[in-house]
């Protein structure tokens, strides 16, 4: 491709992609701040424009089951503590601070629903199981499930685990650190090597500190995966604090984008990528598209979304399920973790953040070099192979985010098992219709086998689908119209 004479290391495709981004950031950045300002009233007019014109094209409102007014319950509620509370379970919040000031959000689950609790922030003396979420998520994502049998941390706390929930710095639960304002840029100066050295050490010796136990289970999901991938691989002494490491809906070094506009853009100079997005938080203006949109229309604009960037059809999860959870969706992240894994994917290796971007990006422009010629640099991987602790792998056949073959190239053979999940997709693992039957049975298998002292467990999982009736009232909201019921039912 012919090359621009500015900048001459740059090709007209990487220009396009500069100024398609950069006018995208642009309104984001406009529609963010201009909403901001909008009295309550405007953007009510908003909401209420988009709620016609969902019912023009899809017919009148009908009345609503039960199970809408749930998912309902579950869409507005505004955070970890609202959700529980829906379907009666009693939590904890814990704060850990990590080696570098970072302050982390940790949710607790330690008692089972009506169980009598006579302690609190001790060892519950439960085996405990960790979980941590994916890239742009929180620990909501575990929990906003519309039948609490598909929840995997409601299901491990019935069986009779300490179950703990963990978030990434910068979102939602952990916006804060003693160094750095959230509004400078430093802040947002990290990624997923910072969540390896620091974000899941730190937060696993906190939970072992508190619970007293000598191990706990780590059950991740997406880029939770990832990040104990790299943590276990960089910090040996980790592996025998994990007893078994779960790995749901796997990421470890993704092909790329099913979007080829967005898939050329990750392929482009990281240095891009920071001029379009800037340095601080990613897709800030989703809560302001949230706050404009009625549920229904905001549900099919994230589903059109992952169908256009992964080529995901969502199947799998029922719209009841998209209405309730894809609210919960969405929180901070940096940019720079984002730029990260374009890199690894653009280089196909899980590796470590590469800050020499610009030489990288002249290599890769140099001509051919000479048959048997050594690489004058080369980003440092994760030694992944180095891994002791036992790895469960839960992947989906129809995940475009899982080459399974190349992950398990990159693992221990020794202690690594693979299970397939036919049909599904990158949510459907945490969400899909079927979880309770095709996926947690798994999990709990793994668990039973790995965990300390599994005769603690209950022998067999009693659970009932429903919401607690001691917080029917809640009318917790998100938009100015939710106060009404459920989309004029």
């Amino acid at each position: 491709m012919a090359r621009l004479p500015f900048i001459g290391r740059l090709t007209s495709r990487d220009y396009a992609a500069l100024v398609v981004g950069g006018l995208l950031v642009f309104f984001e950045t406009l529609l963010t701040f201009v909403i901001a300002l909008l009295p309550k009233s405007i953007i009510q007019w908003f909401y209420d424009r988009s709620r016609h014109l969902f019912h023009f094209i899809v017919g009148p409102p009908i009345p609503k089951s039960d199970e809408h007014h749930l998912a309902e319950r579950i869409r507005r509620a505004e955070d970890f503590q609202k959700l529980c509370e829906i379907f009666g379970y009693e939590h904890e919040e814990h704060v850990v601070l990590t080696k570098d000031g970072y302050l982390l959000g940790l949710h607790r689950l330690p008692a089972k629903k009506g169980e009598v609790r006579h302690s609190f922030g001790t060892s519950t003396g439960k085996p405990v199981v960790y979980l941590h979420h994916g890239l742009l998520m929180n620990s909501e994502v575990w929990i906003c499930l519309t039948d609490p049998r598909r929840s995997v941390a409601f299901t491990l706390v019935e069986l009779g685990f300490d179950v703990w929930l963990g978030n990434n710095r910068g979102n939602k639960y952990s916006k804060k650190s003693i160094y750095h304002n959230p509004n400078s840029t430093k802040f947002w100066d990290y990624s997923i090597d910072d969540f390896a050295w620091h974000d899941i050490p730190d937060s696993i010796s906190y939970i072992l500190g508190v619970t007293k136990e000598p191990s706990l289970s780590y059950v991740g999901f997406s880029q939770g995966t990832a990040q104990a991938f790299a943590a276990l691989s960089i910090h040996p002494p980790l592996n025998d604090k994990i007893n078994v490491f779960i790995a749901l809906a796997p990421a470890m070094s993704p092909a790329g984008l099913a979007a080829s506009v967005v898939d050329s853009l990750m392929k482009a100079s990281p240095t891009l990528l920071f001029l379009i997005f800037g340095r601080k938080s990613i897709m800030s203006s989703v809560p302001a598209w949230q706050s404009l949109l009625y549920p229904p229309v905001f549900s099919a604009a994230i589903t059109a979304s992952l169908r256009w960037l992964f080529n995901w059809r969502s199947h799998n999860i029922a719209p009841l399920q998209k209405l309730a959870a894809f609210p919960h969706l969405y929180s901070y992240a940096s940019v720079k973790s984002v730029v990260h894994w374009f890199q690894i994917m653009r280089n196909a290796k899980f590796q470590m953040y590469d800050d020499d971007v610009q030489r990288v990006m002249l290599i890769r422009r140099a001509p051919a070099r000479p048959a048997g010629a050594v690489s004058a640099y080369a980003p440092a991987r994760f030694p992944t192979r180095n891994i002791v602790s036992p790895i469960v792998l839960l992947y989906g056949d129809a995940d475009s985010l899982v080459d399974i073959d190349a992950m398990l190239h990159e693992l221990p053979k020794r202690s690594v098992s693979a299970r397939r999940l036919h049909g599904y997709e990158h949510l459907d693992v945490i969400w899909g219709a079927g979880v309770d039957r095709d996926v947690i049975p798994l999990v709990v298998d793994a668990l039973r086998q790995y965990a300390v002292e599994p005769a603690r467990l209950a022998s067999e999982l009693k659970m009932t689908n429903g919401a607690s009736t001691d917080y029917a009232d809640y009318t917790g909201t998100s938009t100015p119209a939710d106060s009404a019921s459920m989309y004029d039912g």
